[in-house]
């Protein structure tokens, strides 16, 4: 019999009913109501002559209705696949335009900037390539190895073998009981795998884990004391504050108490062609006695045309009154350390009591040294007195921003409560002042390793001298704004620590100073904040917790894995409030960086070739025509010389340069090391989902999305 269709007539509201209207003029689907379990409940009862009958007539009406609920998911999840589908062809097409172009990070680049030194002269040493694709060869390894694995699982979890099961170790004890070829050969070898993982593998990964777990607990502890440090520094308002002689007068009076030393000021540069003209600038509009004050062009370039553009920038400066000089070293030895070192062996240094340091992008507004200066007056511990930094791109696209917050974390918390609390911290090579009598007493710059600003501040705090942090002072500077500029950076500052803790440690412990000093200098300083860090940051989640996934008799726990990094990076984002949506991108970048940073600090720890290279960080000098113009109008009895026509020659070079930039042929970099990491992680996500692992499912899936968009290039400044 037919099915009646009388219930289409009823008033009562039950089952799916589906809603559609007229848009535009289009027919659309607007509302659905999920169906009842009685929609799909049909009870059945048997007659005596044993043929079935259905209750009422709603076998039909649910069949129908039940059309319908299948024709509008099914229309759903085609336009999700489609966009899905969309998404992923864009990806490939991405990812095949990069391997077309035939470059990846093991390879030599041939633009000329990145062949340039950073402040100093000298080439850079070529790496080893055996010891440069060892750890490469690692991750590959383990990659080939988790694949080979992960197909062993499906295979293993079709054929009933669930660890989560009841029967699973009844199943696993008969099959060790059991011949070889009673069950057949892939449950023999499978029985085995799970007793050699049991047996051999999950208790040194177990205890791996739990050591890594360890000190990741002491570095968020330090982490929390360093965020309350800060607190209660906030709470107290407690700031560093110069000695005067009349209260009543502010620093930012003209008058500065009467209180103007000699002060040298440097710039050390190298093919600084981008950025030359905003730091010149900015250093010659200090508000200084131009009879006490002397600065310093110490260029590195070996560009001749861009010696000849700053030595006219220079002449521009002379002419206006500036009291400026420019230097050239013929021995282009010890990069940044041998310029600044070259620089003080002058003669007429002995002139000066005091030396700010400036790197070429950065810009001091012009009262720098009235607000810095003076906390030297009647403080003859004080040796270094160090400004924060500032951004001018800090917006400019995502890698800026998470750059962003990493250093306002780095200044704000670091930096201020270890100023505040023990009179010391590592110097940040640039926007600082310095007694000259202590960098003299420290030993002066030394060219042993490529953080010669960490250097002088260890062996300036071995002697006694106090450091003063000024959080309110900002200097503005420049981010990176590509990521293989980022990449390079990153590895030189954490190369560098580990290269000088090796030479630093028989001083520290035979120095002159308090065992909390030591204790600070050794644990703290060196083997928290630059080795343990981003030891147990890419052990932990990018070796052992992908591990676990295929050896689950050793397990993370999930506060490991989420809570305690999510409370993390919030308490890392609070100096940045404007920050917060980028809390989750924060987390997951901060991971995928900790591969370059393991890396970096193996080869520093152990001496490897990489371990000295120094590269240029590449500067874009956006807003060096900006800073100019505004200078221009802000001052124009300072820039007699600097007339608009000058200026318009200027911006006429500026694009003659970058046009000529924009014909070398430039590429996006395949990362090799990220993305294999990439989908190793991502290999494991979909091992976790055997084993119903939701945290760590999700956890190991969008950090293996994270390294694949870092290891093809797609975050920062894109390159055509």
């Amino acid at each position: 019999m037919a099915p009646s269709f009388d219930w289409w007539a009823k008033q009562s509201h039950r089952g799916t009913p589906v809603v559609v209207k007229m848009e535009n003029p289009n027919w659309s689907m607007v509302e659905l109501e999920g169906p009842s379990e009685d929609d799909f409940l049909i009870t059945t009862e048997s007659s005596g002559s044993g043929r079935v009958r259905d209750k009422g007539h709603r076998g039909g009406k649910n069949a129908k209705q039940l059309t319908w609920v299948l024709l509008l998911k099914a229309h759903r999840a085609a336009g999700c696949l489609t966009s899905i589908a969309s998404a992923m062809l864009s990806l490939a097409a991405l990812i095949r335009r990069r391997v077309a172009s035939g470059r990846t990070d093991d390879e030599d680049d041939d633009n000329e900037d990145e062949n340039e030194n950073d402040g100093g002269g000298g080439c850079r040493e070529k790496e080893n390539p055996t010891v440069k694709t060892r750890f490469y060869f690692c991750i590959k390894m383990f990659l080939w190895l988790s694949v080979l694995l992960l197909g062993l699982e499906v295979v293993a979890f079709y054929k009933g073998w669930h660890l989560g099961t009841p029967h699973f170790e009844f199943q696993l004890q008969s099959l060790w009981a059991t011949p070889l070829g009673v069950k057949g050969m892939f449950d023999w070898i499978y029985s085995r795998w799970v007793l050699v993982r049991v047996e051999y593998l999950a208790p040194p990964l177990q205890f791996l884990a739990n050591a890594c777990i360890v000190l990741f607990l002491i570095q968020s502890v330090d982490r929390l004391i360093l965020c309350l440090g800060c607190l209660w520094i906030r709470l107290k308002k407690i700031k560093p504050l110069p000695k005067q002689d009349d209260p009543g007068k502010d620093l930012e009076s003209g008058e500065n108490n009467g209180y103007f030393p000699m002060v040298l000021v440097q710039i050390p540069m190298c093919n600084e062609k981008e950025v030359y003209q905003q730091s010149i600038a900015a250093v010659c509009n200090l508000e200084w006695p131009k009879s006490k004050l002397l600065i310093q062009i110490l260029d590195d370039s070996d560009d001749p045309t861009t010696q000849l553009m700053i030595k006219e920038e220079v002449r521009k400066w002379q002419q206006e009154g500036a009291h400026i000089v420019y230097r050239h070293r013929v021995i282009r030895d010890g990069y940044k350390a041998g310029n600044l070192k070259s620089a003080m062996n002058c003669s007429y240094v002995k002139d000066y009591e005091f030396v700010a340091i400036f790197d070429a992008d950065f810009q001091p507004n012009p009262d720098f040294l009235k607000l810095t200066v003076p906390h030297f007056k009647d403080n003859e511990e004080v040796g270094l007195v160090q400004a924060r930094w500032s951004f001018v791109n800090k917006d400019e696209n995502l890698l800026t921003r998470l750059q962003n917050i990493n250093l306002a974390f780095h200044f704000e918390v670091e930096q201020q409560v270890n100023g505040i609390f023990i009179h010391f911290f590592g110097f940040n090579g640039t926007a600082g002042v310095w007694r000259i009598k202590a960098l003299e007493d420290a030993g002066g710059w030394l060219e042993r390793t490529t953080v010669e600003d960490m250097d002088i501040a260890v062996r300036a705090h071995l002697k006694g001298w106090k450091f003063v942090f000024l959080n309110d002072v900002e200097c503005q500077c420049e981010l990176p704004e590509s990521y293989e500029a980022y990449r390079k950076q990153q590895h030189r500052w954490h190369s560098g620590p580990m290269q000088l803790f090796r030479l630093c440690l028989p001083d520290i412990i035979r120095a002159e100073i308090n065992f909390g000093k030591k204790f600070n200098l050794i644990f703290l300083f060196f083997l928290l904040r630059k080795l343990i860090l981003p030891f147990y940051s890419f052990t932990l989640f990018c070796i052992i917790l992908p591990m676990t996934m295929f050896i689950p008799e050793a397990e993370l726990p999930s506060w490991v894995v989420c809570y305690i990094p999510a409370t993390m990076s919030f308490l890392n984002i609070l100096p940045a409030p404007k920050s917060f949506p980028f809390i989750v991108p924060y987390l997951l970048f901060e991971n995928t960086m900790s591969v370059t940073k393991f890396n970096a600090m193996i080869s520093g720890l152990f001496q490897l070739g990489s371990a000295y290279e120094w590269v240029v960080t590449k500067k874009s000098g956006r807003s060096s025509e900006g800073d100019l113009v505004s200078l221009v109008e802000k001052e124009p009895t300072h820039h007699r010389g600097v007339s608009v026509p000058n200026l318009e020659e200027m911006k006429e070079e500026i694009l003659e340069q970058e046009q000529k930039a924009s014909r070398k042929k430039k590429h996006n970099r395949l990362y090799t090391k990220e993305l294999a990491l990439a989908f190793l992680l991502l290999t494991a996500s979909a091992r976790s989902l055997l084993s119903a692992q939701g945290i760590h499912f999700y956890f190991l899936l969008f950090q293996g999305i994270s390294f694949l968009l870092v290891g093809l290039d797609l975050i920062g400044e894109q390159v055509q």
